[in-house]
């Protein structure tokens, strides 16, 4: 029997002790993070070789092979804050739902100096934002093609509804700068810190993805399991405006560790396939059902209001 491979994985990571990330505090075992998203996924395996040689032409004669490694890479196409954390070993702080507690996050604008000499910075922010006083604010005047002049608006200050600051030096009519900071939840802020002392971690990695059998071009399961392996703290980050998006590489070096199932034997990676001789048929059902009582809620974009149940609800009845 032989097979064809060309077809992600979808890996789960499980945590191999107990492990707190962020706010979230994962049991031994417990999937930590599932990607599903990733672009590529390889398996690679090395070992160092060794000879002795010897006689006319010092030619080998015997080999010994050790030091074997095996490295499991899956490149993701999107990354969550959690998987980040668990990529970089950043620490992953989050406030609890509904928590008050709030944070400074840096913020940036450019305006126009109005006839009181205020600076109006509502169009840049959102509703619940507001201007921190208690924060550095700079302003600085900019020329007719953006750049900063080096001249300073001193005397700010910001007035009672958080949106505009007030009390500076520049006439009115004036571009300026402004660089401040806005207040917001701390459980709407993702916050990622990397610091020299914390790395990825060790983790239970399983995978799924799916060999084509020659013979008859079926689809088998195939399951790829790694009982310890270690994450590779290495990362690039890229940010830029042309080319393809960036991606986010987990590399990960795998090490003898046991099974869920077998305490007995240490394997660096196990792969299943699962040769199912009968074939399924996909039950495939409308997915433009009409039952009674079936709600169709409103769509953000959508100005007509449904209510109601069923056909009724459609009529407007």
């Amino acid at each position: 029997m032989k097979f064809g491979v060309r077809e992600i994985c979808n890996v789960v990571f499980k945590a191999k002790s107990k492990v707190k990330i962020g706010s979230t505090e994962f049991k031994q075992g417990q999937p930590v993070l599932y990607i599903d998203t990733a672009k590529t996924s390889t398996v690679e395996g090395a070992a160092t070789t060794v000879y002795a040689t010897g006689g006319r032409g010092n030619t080998r004669l015997i080999a010994w092979e050790g030091e074997k490694t095996l490295t499991f890479t899956v490149e993701d196409a999107l990354l969550s804050p959690i998987g980040f954390a668990i990529l970089s070993g950043a620490g992953l702080i989050k406030g609890a739902k509904g928590s008050k507690d709030e944070i400074h996050v840096h913020a940036t604008a450019n305006a126009i100096v109005d006839a009181d000499g205020a600076i109006d910075l509502t169009d840049s922010l959102e509703s619940t934002e507001k201007i921190d006083a208690t924060a550095p604010i700079f302003a600085i005047v900019t020329d007719s093609d953006g750049s900063l002049t080096g001249e300073m608006v001193t005397g700010l200050a910001v007035d009672v509804t958080g949106k505009k600051i007030t009390g500076g030096t520049s006439k009115a009519g004036s571009t300026v700068f402004v660089d401040f900071y806005v207040t917001k939840k701390s459980a709407e802020v993702s916050e990622l810190q990397i610091d020299a002392e914390n790395f990825a971690g060790y983790y239970y990695v399983e995978a799924s993805t799916l060999f084509r059998r020659q013979s008859d071009g079926k689809d088998l399961p195939a399951e790829i399991t790694l009982p310890n392996v270690k994450i590779q703290s290495n990362f690039t980050f890229a940010m830029a405006s042309t080319g393809d998006p960036s991606t986010f590489t987990f590399t990960m070096d795998a090490f003898p560790g046991y099974t869920m199932f077998d305490r007995t034997r240490k394997v660096l990676m196990v792969m299943q396939v699962v040769d199912d001789s009968e074939g399924t048929v996909a039950d495939i059902k409308t997915v433009m059902p009409h039952p009674a009582g079936f709600e169709i809620p409103e769509s953000e974009v959508d100005s007509t209001e449904v209510k109601g149940e069923g056909a009724a609800a459609m009529a407007g009845i």
